[in-house]
Order: C-alpha cells, then sequence, then structure tokens
C-alpha cells in the first residue's frame, strides 16, 4: 500500500510541473455548470474545436405528461350480476315453428352417405321446423318486443319466462323495414316489463349488457362498451343501428342492449358473421315511434314526401358549386306528390326538414318516415345557391315510392366510355322504363370512364348539363360541346340520378 501511494503522488507531482512548464496544456470548459471536456495534451487545430460535437441536452424534446386530470369511467360496474338479476325476468326466450315443405337431407343422402337409393324419390312433404330467438317484456300486460325475423311467418310462437312458465304468443304487428315485432302473451297477472331508456343520449364508451338465449342457451349474459352510433349495414333506408362490442351470436336477435340502469337502449338485432365482437341493435327510440302503430294498426304508416333523393359527392358538390356535401340532393319529383304540390324542384338539396337538420342523405328517409301523416312542415333547399323555404303536407307511404340511392354513378357516349342507341317503345318495354324521350346504353367499354362511374347498360340518358336529350343524335351533339365533363341524368328502372362524368383522357 506505501508503495501504491508513493506511486501516484509521483504521478501527480509529474503532471504538475509538466503544467508549470507549459509542456502540457489544460483546457476545461464549463457550461451549465457542468464539465464538458477536459484536454490533457492540447489542440493546435482550431478548425477541429469549431466542427467538434455539441453538447447533448438532458431534457426531453417531448411533452412529458398532461395538465388534464384522469378520466375515470363513470359508473365502473365491479360486477354485472345485481344487473343481471334485476332485469333478466323481463328476458324471454321465443321459440317457433314454420311448416317447410321439401326434402330432408336423409331423404337425399340415405344412410351411409354416399350409399345407393333404391326406388323413386319420394315426393316432398311438409315438416316443421323450429327456431330460437329472444325478446323482452315492454307492458305489465304481456307486450314482448323481438325482431320481426324471429316470428315472421310461423305458425306458433312459445315464450318461456325466466321462472320456466311456457306462455304461446299472438303477433300484435311487425315491421319488416326495421325488423321490429310485436307479440303478447296472456298470463295469469302482471308480468315483469323492463323500462326502455333513450338510445339518442347514448354515448361511444358507455358499458352495455346484451342478455339473450344465444343457441338456445336461455338468458345468457355478455358485456361490453357501444362502439359506435348510426351504422348503416345496408338493410334498408332506415338503417340507424347502435353497435356494440358484447357478444352477440345467433339467438341474441330481439333481445334487450341495457344500460347500467337497467333500461332498454337497443334491440339486438344484426351480428358481423366473421367476430361475434360486432353486433348491432335497433336503438330503442326508432322503436318508440312505431310500437303505438304496430299495437293500434299491426303495421307501420310512414310519412311520405315523394322525392329520389341521391348522395352528394365531391364531384356533384362542384358541378352545382356547393360549399359542402351536406344534404340530399333531389335527382326526381315525383309528379303530383306532396314535394311536387309543395314546389320542390329536380337540383334542389334539402339541408332541413322540420327543424332537423340533414347532414346526409340517408338522414331524410329516417326523418320523413317518422313525420306524422297531413301534416305540414317546413323543409329548406339549397336552390342557384340560395335558401327556399317550402311547405309540402306530407303524406302516407307506400313502399316502394320513397326510394333512396346509393352513391352517383355516371355516364356518357364514345368519348365517354359507352355506345348508345335510340330508346324505343319496345325497348323502353323491356327494360321497365317510361317509355318518351331519352337515349339508352346500349354498350359499356370495361376499361372506359363511363364503366368506372358505374355506368350499366340499360340506363336512359335523359338530360345532358340540363338539357333534354330527345335522341342519340342530340346526344353525340350534346357531349361533344361539353368541356372535359358533363352532368349527365339518367333513369334506370323507376329512379332517376344525376351523375358526374369525365371525359377519357386518351
Amino acid at each position: 500500500m506505501k508503495a501504491l501511494g508513493r506511486t501516484l503522488a509521483l504521478l501527480v507531482v509529474g503532471c504538475a510541473a509538466l503544467v508549470a512548464s507549459g509542456f502540457v496544456e489544460v483546457e476545461v470548459r464549463w457550461v451549465d455548470n457542468v464539465a464538458q471536456a477536459l484536454d490533457l495534451f492540447g489542440s493546435d487545430d482550431e478548425e477541429d474545436e469549431a466542427q467538434a460535437t455539441p453538447p447533448v441536452s438532458a431534457a426531453p424534446f417531448w411533452q412529458e405528461g398532461g395538465d388534464a386530470p384522469p378520466i375515470v369511467p363513470i359508473g365502473v360496474p365491479a360486477s354485472f350480476a345485481d344487473l343481471a338479476e334485476r332485469t333478466s325476468p323481463g328476458v324471454v326466450n321465443i321459440s317457433t315453428k314454420k311448416t317447410v315443405v321439401g326434402h330432408s337431407i336423409e331423404e337425399f343422402f340415405p344412410f351411409p352417405f354416399g350409399g345407393e337409393r333404391f326406388g323413386p324419390r319420394p315426393e316432398p312433404r311438409e315438416r316443421m321446423v323450429p327456431s330460437l330467438g329472444s325478446g323482452f317484456v315492454i307492458s305489465r300486460d304481456g307486450h314482448i318486443v323481438t325482431n320481426n325475423h324471429v316470428i315472421a311467418d310461423v305458425d306458433s310462437i312459445t315464450v318461456r319466462f325466466d321462472d320456466g312458465r311456457e306462455l304461446p304468443a299472438e303477433v300484435v304487428g311487425r315491421d319488416p323495414k326495421t325488423d321490429i315485432a310485436l307479440i303478447k302473451v296472456e298470463a295469469e297477472g302482471e308480468v315483469f316489463a323492463l323500462p326502455l331508456g333513450d338510445s339518442e343520449s347514448v354515448r361511444a364508451g358507455e358499458w352495455v349488457v346484451a342478455i339473450g338465449n344465444p343457441f338456445g342457451l336461455e338468458h345468457t349474459v355478455t358485456a361490453g362498451i357501444v362502439s359506435a352510433k348510426h351504422r348503416d349495414i345496408d338493410h334498408g333506408a332506415y338503417d340507424d343501428y347502435i353497435q356494440t362490442d358484447a357478444a352477440i351470436n345467433p339467438g341474441n336477435s330481439g333481445g334487450p342492449l341495457l344500460n347500467l340502469r337497467g333500461e332498454v337502449i337497443g334491440i339486438n338485432t344484426a351480428i358481423n358473421p366473421r367476430a361475434n365482437t360486432i353486433g348491432f341493435a335497433v336503438p330503442i327510440d326508432m322503436a318508440k315511434q312505431i310500437l303505438p302503430q304496430l299495437k293500434a294498426e299491426g303495421h307501420v304508416t310512414r310519412g311520405w314526401l315523394g322525392v329520389v333523393i341521391q348522395q352528394i359527392t365531391p364531384e356533384i358538390a362542384e358541378e352545382f358549386g356547393l360549399e359542402d356535401q351536406k344534404g340530399a340532393l333531389v335527382s326526381k319529383v315525383v309528379p303530383d306528390g306532396p314535394a311536387d304540390e309543395a314546389g320542390l324542384r329536380q337540383r334542389d338539396v334539402i339541408r332541413e326538414f322540420d327543424g332537423k337538420p340533414i347532414e346526409d342523405f340517408d338522414d331524410l328517409p329516417r326523418v320523413v318516415a317518422s313525420t306524422p301523416i297531413d301534416q305540414k312542415i317546413d323543409v329548406v333547399v339549397i336552390r342557384d345557391g340560395k335558401k327556399k323555404t317550402l311547405r309540402p303536407v306530407i303524406g302516407a307511404l307506400e313502399e316502394p315510392e320513397l326510394t333512396r340511392l346509393a352513391k352517383a354513378t355516371p355516364s356518357g357516349a364514345k368519348a365517354f366510355g359507352m355506345s348508345v342507341q335510340d330508346l324505343t317503345p319496345e325497348i323502353a318495354e323491356n327494360l321497365g322504363v317510361e317509355d318518351g324521350a331519352g337515349v339508352v346504353v346500349s354498350g359499356v367499354d370495361p376499361n372506359g370512364p363511363a364503366r368506372r362511374a358505374g355506368v350499366r347498360r340499360g340506363d336512359v340518358i335523359v338530360e345532358v348539363d340540363q338539357q333534354e336529350v330527345t335522341d342519340s343524335e342530340s346526344l353525340q351533339e350534346q357531349l361533344s360541346a361539353a368541356d372535359d365533363r358533363a352532368l349527365l341524368l339518367i333513369r334506370r328502372g323507376d329512379s332517376q340520378l344525376y351523375v358526374p362524368i369525365a371525359r377519357d383522357a386518351s
């Protein structure tokens, strides 16, 4: 140890002597009270010093943490047991039987499967096919809500309650358009009924519970959240579903979707077959609008405006000089209908109906359908860039007069990737369209702009840039005079729609 100490002392004395003599240059830099470098041997290259790596700051370049307080989910349940126990008496199992005529699989494939059949094939025969679904009680006198597809065209309905009672049920009313049905049982005394909630106030992310009979497993309870609202799953013009990740499977149809207060906010109706965590429920607010009619009339009478509408695409908004894509574009006004009598015109953009904003064209069928018959309401439209208020008297809808079209589907002539011919009475009859002025699309180039835009063989072009088309010659002239894009009005079956189309760049 003494030898080591003497050695260190000699090193220190030697370094001090070198520094004192100027032979060794020592440079110490301090930045922000932090030593940056120690040069024992010095450097004669000032350029190297200038190119030295700058000091690295220890502070992060991102935001560390936030100022907002943590969000604790409201009403986080420690358990769903109390909710399930309290509401289960109002949830029922629905079993049905339906008579079908045909052969059983055993008649086509006798045992063992693939074996030879001897003798003639038997005649088709009647068979009873059972089916299962769910429902929930909404009144103490025995009214039960379920899906229309659960009880449609069946021969018998049996309702099984949580306490084991089984009672026959009769159909009170049903509505295929929204897939809602109302049935009733006659029970001794009152039955337990579930309260109905408010689906409009429900927000994505809220807890929900589904109770039903998936695959016949009675009173199965699943939980999740509201994944989204206002889902359109292409079931019809009145799609407005609540999406949930609470597990829903075959047999859950017609059962309730409940909030944590035990109120029904939806009717479990549809699933994505590829994922049982993507389920859809009819909002209970929609059911509230039609249940009184089902009880009183057995069916639903909807309001009718008498227009054919389509979505406003970016191309249509540009053609019409619209600031945005909000609203529903009127592509056809039904003659002598409520809209026609009130002065609505083709090309009007409906932005407001009875005080309710029309953000998307899908909004209009729902609000019109829920409007009472013979009621005069205000309709705000954009016409030639200006707002105009009209007051139609709502009529009664006779399906399928209220037509909902998909996105605009363009069309054209040879420069636009299609061929045409005059519309004759015979062709009109074969196509199932009205006879009159117009030119029929006889062919579509599979690689042309018309095909890319969705034009179909058999479409009838009746206008080009708001000018009437009388025959194929006038169509060719109008399209030749058009710029790089033209706005067509097409008749397809009983519907009409505007379609912007671009000329083939080649």
